[in-house]
């Protein structure tokens, strides 16, 4: 148990980014979940991560052990689309998960790389997420960069985070779209009605969206997607939320399963970045998955 008492020139900062800034190994993002858990109390109560911290407040945390997963290579057939000594990018399939946790000990898109890369991955995303700079939902297909050191994996993060990679989309949606471009500008957050979802709220994260229309079809929507920022959900979360919920996804839509498929149809499909060591200019496509080209072949 750590316990920090706030001094008079530390007042007002928030929770979270108070921690974060007294212990180094604390994480702004873990210091969030700590809080969230009841690991970090203030005078011995609970607070929200956004409590502003006083004078002579105690706050006490608590060291909580990690859960203990097996970390393990597994030779899972996975399409790589490019790789060097600095990174490999995969096109990840829609159905397999990106890193273990509990509920998913293996089968992950770790445990694959593992395979390919041996002992050559980036340890900042820690033992559990070796490698990983940025990451795609389950049953989201498509092109992932994975860092082979951490030189590459500290470069890449900080291109996502000054929104300096181009990631492009292709999106099933049910409706049809009759502007041909749009912008959705709309903060996403955790849902208040349902802490497993996100959802448009007005005291979220800056979302933003472009969506430009590929193709009309009978009563369906195939959209090109480019985001600027990367929240959790984000294009599933903003089509379902102007009226367009993308085909498949039933977490954000109660429309029929009319294709008799499982997740939604959403492929990250094209990637564009300078390499994290060369500096060189980096285009990089995925092809659309089996299941995709079959649904639009019967819309065709």
């Amino acid at each position: 148990m750590e316990k920090y008492i706030v001094e008079a020139g530390e007042t007002g900062k928030r929770l979270d980014i108070y921690i974060s800034i007294k212990n180094q190994d604390i994480t702004r993002t873990s210091a969030q979940r700590l809080i969230e858990e009841g690991h970090i109390l203030v005078n011995g109560n609970k607070q929200k991560v956004a409590y502003k911290v006083s004078e002579n407040d105690v706050i006490t945390v608590e060291e909580v052990s990690p859960k203990k997963i097996e970390l393990k290579a597994q030779n899972i057939p996975l399409q790589v689309i490019y790789e060097d000594n600095d990174i490999i990018v995969v096109n990840k399939p829609k159905g397999m998960v990106v890193h273990p946790a509990n509920g998913n000990p293996d089968g992950t898109l770790v445990n694959a790389i593992m395979a390919i890369c041996k002992e050559s991955l980036s340890g900042i995303g820690g033992e559990i997420r070796p490698g990983i700079v940025h990451r795609l939902d389950k049953d989201t297909s498509g092109l992932l960069i994975v860092a082979k050191n951490d030189k590459a994996h500290v470069n890449m993060s900080e291109q996502i985070k000054n929104h300096q990679v181009k990631k492009t989309y292709i999106a099933l949606v049910r409706g049809i779209i009759k502007e041909n471009e749009a912008t959705i500008n709309m903060p996403i957050g955790r849902s208040k009605t349902d802490r497993k979802k996100m959802a448009v709220v007005k005291e979220g994260k800056n979302a933003i969206t472009h969506i430009k229309v590929l193709k009309r079809y009978d009563k369906y929507t195939l959209l090109q997607i480019n985001i600027e920022t990367g929240r959790t959900h984000q294009i599933r979360v903003h089509l379902s939320q102007i009226g367009y919920p993308i085909v498949g996804d039933y977490t954000y839509s109660n429309g029929k399963n009319e294709f008799g498929i499982v997740g939604q149809c959403l492929h990250a499909q094209k990637l564009e970045f300078k390499h994290p060591i060369t500096n060189k200019e980096m285009k990089l496509e995925a092809p659309l998955p089996d299941y995709f080209e079959n649904i639009i072949k019967k819309l065709n």
